[in-house]
């Protein structure tokens, strides 16, 4: 029994499908197909239903690929381990939410870069299924993303709770009024971030909550084309805290009376990974600028525009 074979199999129950295993693996599909028939002969027993197109794991190909996975874990946390020597280089791959990459992630590298300068970091910014998706399959050793988590594989590491605020021009009627509630919501036009955002998501359950559904006139993929929109006076949009910053000059952030909203962000890692030193430190710098941030250092401190020279990449 070989670790590629155990890969291969790994490869066809995340897919459900021997020609998209064989592209994930980066072989050919007969060559993938034959290996996987290599281990079932050596176990006895089948793997998979073969159904069509589709690849569904057997009863035993179930229980054997669970230790499979478990098996592969171990393998690279020992490798990660080994190799993770401060004397060399070191490389970690982090994650966040289109609503918080843009305010903290440049700022916490670019201070892991200051203190650790053997410190690799990459970043990529997605929304929070595909990056909890990431973490649980070993390419990200960390993310920042917002609460609530339920994927029982994941150790979560609440950071921060921040206000969601409301934002609009300045010549608004909404940014005149002396207290802003939710039902002086219900008649704007609002702006958020696509389906897939789950700051999106908790906006409308929040007007749900009181009643109303937003009357939604443009979606948009990143919280500065929100903000542009915005100011045009074409609407109004909820952003979190973090986002608000010293060069919104046409935006006023007010926040709302009564049950406001709020958001929790959180570290999630795998909770069997080996955590490298990489990670622990890139963690401690994160902890050291939230703290800052909670403590109302000023936005330009923590969530500004990145320096050009910030080593991360997309």
């Amino acid at each position: 029994m070989e670790f590629h074979q155990l890969r291969y199999a790994l490869a066809v129950a995340d897919t459900g499908n021997f020609t998209r295993a064989a592209e994930r693996s980066f072989v050919s599909q007969p060559s993938l197909s034959q290996q996987i028939l290599n281990l079932e002969s050596e176990l006895g027993h089948k793997l998979f239903h073969r159904l069509g197109r589709r690849a569904v794991p057997t009863e035993a190909g179930a229980a054997f690929l669970q230790r499979a996975r478990t098996i592969l874990r171990e393998v690279e946390n020992a490798t990660r381990e080994i190799r993770d020597d401060p004397g060399f280089g070191r490389q970690i791959v982090v994650g966040a939410i289109p609503s918080v990459a843009p305010y903290l992630l440049p700022r916490i590298i670019a201070r892991c870069r200051e203190l650790h300068p053997n410190l690799e970091v990459h970043a990529r910014e997605d929304f929070r299924p595909s990056l909890c998706r990431s973490v649980t399959e070993g390419e990200l050793d960390l993310a920042l993303v917002s609460l609530p988590i339920a994927e029982p594989q994941l150790l979560v590491e609440p950071l921060f709770s921040e206000p969601l605020l409301l934002v609009a021009n300045g010549n608004h009627p909404l940014a005149k009024k002396p207290a802003v509630s939710a039902p002086d919501l219900e008649n704007e036009t609002f702006i958020l971030l696509g389906d897939s955002s789950t700051l999106a998501s908790q906006i409308q359950r929040f007007c749900g909550e009181h009643h109303f559904q937003p009357k939604i006139g443009y979606r948009c993929s990143q919280i500065k084309t929100v903000k542009a929109f915005v100011a045009l006076n074409l609407g109004i949009s909820i952003l979190p805290r973090v986002a608000r910053s010293p060069d919104d000059r046409d935006l006023t952030y007010r926040e709302l009376s009564g049950r406001a909203p709020k958001r929790e962000i959180a570290v999630i890692r795998h909770l069997q990974r080996y955590q490298s030193t990489g990670a622990q430190a890139f963690l401690a710098v994160t902890q050291e600028l939230v703290k800052s941030y909670q403590a109302g250092t000023p936005a330009a401190a923590v969530a500004t525009a990145p320096p050009s020279d910030v080593p991360a990449s997309a």
